[in-house]
């Protein structure tokens, strides 16, 4: 995961520069500035449960408050949508392109060993 986030940074710089440093498009900005909250607001929610591993503590049970109440997976859906719109604020479309697949593979499997280890 962190390899797919290092290579999407890398990848927004190098396709900015070759596009000869494009406009800013302020809608996707301001949907971008959007999500962030909604980022804000899931994280949050989790507090001190927040954590970028995979692990069940006994005794505890999924978060079911903030966006945990509607949703299974908020904090994903987010990236999810982070993934694509970050580049398309610099009209980077290749990059939101490649890398919304790279991660939606990638969320596939996270989420299918996340709820496996929930089930249990």
């Amino acid at each position: 995961m962190i390899a797919l986030h290092t290579l999407f940074i890398v990848s927004i710089i190098v396709e900015y520069v070759l596009k000869g440093q494009p406009n800013i498009d302020w809608l996707f900005l301001a949907i971008f500035l959007t999500v962030l909250s909604f980022k804000f607001w899931a994280l949050s929610s989790l507090g001190k449960y927040w954590n970028t591993k995979i692990y069940r503590v006994p005794g505890v049970y999924p978060v079911k408050k903030g966006p945990y109440k509607f949703l299974k997976h908020p904090n994903y859906i987010e990236v999810v949508c982070e993934i694509a719109v970050i580049p398309l604020v610099f009209h980077l479309y290749y990059t939101a392109i490649i890398f919304s697949i790279l991660n939606a593979i990638m969320l596939t499997v996270r989420i299918n060993v996340e709820n496996k280890v929930w089930a249990s």
